[in-house]
């Protein structure tokens, strides 16, 4: 028995090396550091190997047990590195484009359940009220805890027009919610834009994708023919953002800085992984093969004043745009403090379709913060009066997640508090003195971008208050 067991775990140490060898190679050929296989710790593994094929219950491919080591080997490591099988690789790929099936939610997994990032703007998820931060506890009847992000993933997805039902906790909710979420084709409209009053200018960017450059051109030319040559202010609404791709977010950068300003920079361990990266059509057209959209854009937008709304949904790309702009003092920011997202997932393809998201670097500000487990602070903090007191509180944020990783900073400064702090009044209370629980006096949650917009409308007050100013 013990020389079976030897034979089958030897056969294993040949096959995870294989594995082993051709996924270093792929990621680090022509490099110089290659680093030996660790013989010993692989020969535990094979040890491993050979007792499940020969001792388990039941017998277990080969494919199987290659397929999860590799899994747990990469999501060991921090909240975003992934093995993606074929399924995920093409979905991944559509993802970009701005179309792909599912619910509509940024997730991560943490303790074993699932967490959402955020949940994407005009999306099934969005639309049935669900929440960054809630805590994804069954999918239908299956229980999340004991099943991988991946997996977890698959469950939301189905054919369009079928139901899910999800049992979520939400803090300070005592009890479990059950909110039924139905299936769709999810077609992200990435840019949104409106004159909110004459000469000021709202645009809306929820994702960046690959379109979303192009789009955000567009709708600015459009702002200012609608206001006439006018335009006395603009608002950048980045809430509940969660990042998309990197060129999206330097071209946006782009439209509003001088030309070639350092927008971000990138380190990590290997040559290709640091990046700097500026306002300037080279950096935001990379491999994208479009034709310059910011080209024609008139000067008008690297001089209005502009605040840019955040909140902590705001993530990576979103978080890139709002402090380059915040760095190069463009833009005064407002809102809350934002995600904390900032690394960088390099996808490695391995063949048979599939591949791996790797976080290959992490994501610095122009004035060298780092964006990463920190977020960017506004300068005027702005609390939604519907998330009031929950906000800081139960609004999960990158440094929340398990293995997340550290800021990268030799020395991360505290935080300093914001320029100026805007609150909304406090919630009325009753004769003793204690918060009404009456529905009638609880906040409502407002759409970003109405009338009832809190936030929106202190953007507002401020590029009014800037434009007195500087007429005087």
């Amino acid at each position: 028995m013990r020389s079976r067991v030897e034979k089958i775990g030897l056969i294993g140490l040949g096959l995870i090396a294989g594995v082993l060898v051709s996924m270093h190679f792929a990621a680090v050929a022509e490099k110089d550091s290659v680093s030996s296989l660790p013989i010993e710790e692989l020969h535990s593994f094979a040890e491993v190997f050979g007792r499940i094929k020969s001792d388990y219950v039941e017998p277990v491919s080969d494919k199987k047990l290659i397929t999860e080591a590799i899994s747990g080997m990469l999501s060991g490591l921090d909240p975003h590195s992934a093995y993606l099988d074929a399924e995920s690789f093409k979905e991944l790929q559509v993802g970009t484009q701005g179309e792909f099936g599912g619910l509509g939610i940024e997730v991560s997994m943490e303790d074993g359940l699932v967490k959402v990032i955020s949940p994407i703007e005009d999306t099934p998820a969005y639309n049935a009220g669900i929440k960054s931060g809630d805590l994804i506890i069954k999918l239908d009847d299956t229980l999340v805890k004991g099943i991988s992000l991946n997996d977890a993933v698959k469950k939301m997805r189905g054919k369009p027009g079928s139901n899910i039902v999800l049992t979520i906790l939400r803090k300070p909710d005592p009890k479990p919610l059950l909110i039924t979420v139905t299936r769709a084709v999810i077609k992200v409209q990435s840019v949104k834009s409106k004159l909110v009053e004459p000469g000021y200018a709202y645009l809306r960017i929820t994702q960046f994708q690959e379109h979303t450059g192009p789009n955000m051109a567009t709708a600015l030319e459009k702002l200012l023919k609608e206001s006439k040559g006018t335009l006395q202010g603009l608002v950048l609404d980045l809430r509940n953002n969660p990042g998309g791709l990197l060129t999206g977010s330097v071209g946006v950068s782009a439209a509003f800085l001088p030309k070639d300003a350092l927008v971000v920079y990138t380190e990590g361990r290997t040559e290709d992984a640091k990046m700097r990266l500026n306002a300037t059509s080279s950096d935001y057209l990379r491999g994208t093969g479009q034709s310059d959209y910011l080209k024609n854009l008139p000067d008008t937008f690297k001089t209005v004043p502009m605040v840019v709304l955040i909140n902590g949904g705001s993530a990576s790309a979103s978080e890139i745009v709002s402090g380059a702009l915040q760095d190069h003092k463009r833009a005064v920011i407002m809102g809350t403090q934002s995600f904390g997202k900032g690394s960088v997932q390099t996808i490695l393809p391995l063949g048979n379709n599939t591949a791996i998201k790797l976080t290959t670097a992490r994501y610095f500000t122009p004035n060298g913060r780092s964006i990463q487990a920190t977020g960017i602070v506004p300068d005027i903090i702005a609390e939604d009066p519907s998330t009031t007191g929950l906000e800081n509180t139960f609004r999960l944020r990158e440094a929340d997640l398990e293995h997340h990783l550290t800021n990268g900073n030799k020395k991360v400064e505290p935080e300093s508090p914001a320029k100026a702090d805007v609150k909304p009044k406090a919630a009325p209370k009753n004769k003793d003195g204690e918060n009404k629980d009456d529905e009638s006096d609880k906040p409502k949650i407002t759409e970003f971008g109405s009338k009832n917009d809190y936030q929106l409308n202190q953007a507002l007050n401020l590029l009014k208050g800037m434009h007195i100013l500087q007429g005087k």
